[in-house]
């Protein structure tokens, strides 16, 4: 029971820096946010822990709230700002990968521990290129098609209430892939099906309780006020959709 009262909390914490991140920062802490969080995600996911019963692995909280960030960002400032942001996530985990990769390059000095720091970062960080080539390709297609999806959802559910559907239909349907993809690269053909079919299920299942977990702290983080440094940017959106809506009008009403 230990992990799951300790697992409500970490959600509680992650979600709650994430809003405080946005309300502190702005466009530039989400865009931080997202960094930091495909780093995390792909260093925590190496660790596996048991819930119910089941053994599953870390890294799902960070990497839903890669959702949630774009999300935020798509529905104050628009799909363009949004889609930037998941570009800086991606080369954020490339430019760590590239950088650790020729640190552990370097030979250790084989003063104190330093042998076994070299051992624990090579864990860490020198992954098999198997699972590199899923995490980056899962990321970027489930990322650009949430943004796609929440764009598409917000045009038949527009109602500021009705956040919760564009934020949990979108990212629903994305996680989906983003299981989809990373399971079918790394562990298709590597595992039983029924063992490939549960690391699949498990997986999905803990990142749709965590996208609901998150959408609380969704609807906190966009009634906070704006920084005025992203004042322009919300502006320049909200009158780009005025002006989409006012074209869709006129191109209905023509005979």
């Amino acid at each position: 029971m230990f992990n799951i009262w300790w697992g409500i909390l970490f959600v509680i914490v992650n979600y709650g820096l994430f809003t405080l991140c946005y309300r502190l920062f702005g466009i530039k802490g989400m865009y931080a946010w997202i960094g930091v969080a495909t780093v995390l995600a792909n260093i925590q996911v190496i660790k596996t822990i048991e819930l119910f019963g089941i053994v599953t692995t870390l890294g799902n909280t960070m990497y839903v709230s890669m959702y949630l960030a774009s999300d935020l960002l798509n529905e104050k400032f628009g799909p363009k700002v949004a889609r930037k942001a998941i570009w800086f996530g991606f080369f954020t985990l490339i430019m760590t990968t590239i950088v650790m990769k020729m640190a552990l390059g370097f030979a250790p000095s084989g003063v104190d521990d330093s042998e076994e720091v070299q051992f624990a970062l090579a864990r860490i960080f020198d992954q098999i290129p198997t699972l590199m080539v899923a995490s980056l390709s899962a990321y970027v297609i489930s990322q650009f098609l949430d943004v796609r999806l929440y764009t598409w959802l917000r045009q038949l559910f527009p109602a500021p209430h009705q956040l919760w559907i564009r934020n949990n239909g979108s990212t629903m349907i994305s996680s989906f892939v983003d299981t989809l993809v990373f399971c079918s690269i790394a562990f298709l053909g590597v595992y039983e099906w029924q063992v490939w079919i549960e690391i699949f299920l498990t997986t999905y299942i803990l990142k749709f309780v965590l996208t609901a977990a998150g959408t609380p702290f969704l609807y906190i983080a966009r009634g906070m006020k704006v920084a005025e440094e992203d004042k322009p940017l919300m502006i320049s959106y909200q009158i780009a959709k005025e002006k989409a809506a006012e074209e869709e009008t006129q191109e209905v009403a023509k005979p």
